[in-house]
């Protein structure tokens, strides 16, 4: 894995951004599909067609429910340098780059796929309290703290 230079700050501002921009697109088909429920003529399938269009409301709502815990949770998340991994630690190992954050997931950054995981994922339970130069096997595959930032 090629050696960059981080920079954590512009790291947690695009993932807050990305868990704002989800949630912003999300409102807009909530608000959508209730519009559109609106203008739904009486006719014989009215109920079921009305039914289905409040369980994509439920759903999208409880969908809009996870982003913002995701988004308070971006909060907790630590800014500052560090030599041990914990929570807010961008951790390079020669598998891949994590970002301890939020269940966010697979994200692209300047080029560079990076995961955003919970503290409370295997993964981040495996590497917190490591320091660079560390060890572990997780799921058969083996990886090696690079860096730490």
């Amino acid at each position: 894995m090629k050696k960059t230079i981080y920079d954590k700050k512009d790291i947690r501002n695009y993932v807050k951004s990305v868990i704002a921009d989800k949630i912003q697109t999300l409102e807009k088909f909530v608000y959508f599909t209730k519009e559109a429920s609106k203008d739904i003529k009486k006719t014989p399938k009215y109920d079921s067609v009305r039914e289905e269009a409040h369980e994509e409301i439920y759903q999208m709502q409880k969908q809009l429910a996870e982003l913002h815990k995701l988004q308070n949770g971006m909060a907790r998340v630590l800014n500052s340098e560090m030599s041990v991994i914990q929570l807010g630690s961008l951790v390079i190992t020669n598998k891949a780059r994590f970002y301890i954050s939020v269940s966010l997931g697979e994200f692209f950054f300047e080029g560079d796929r990076m995961y955003a995981i919970s503290e409370e994922s295997p993964m981040a339970k495996m590497m917190i309290g490591k320091k660079v130069g560390d060890e572990f096997v997780l799921n058969r595959i083996h990886q090696k703290i690079e860096e730490i930032f």
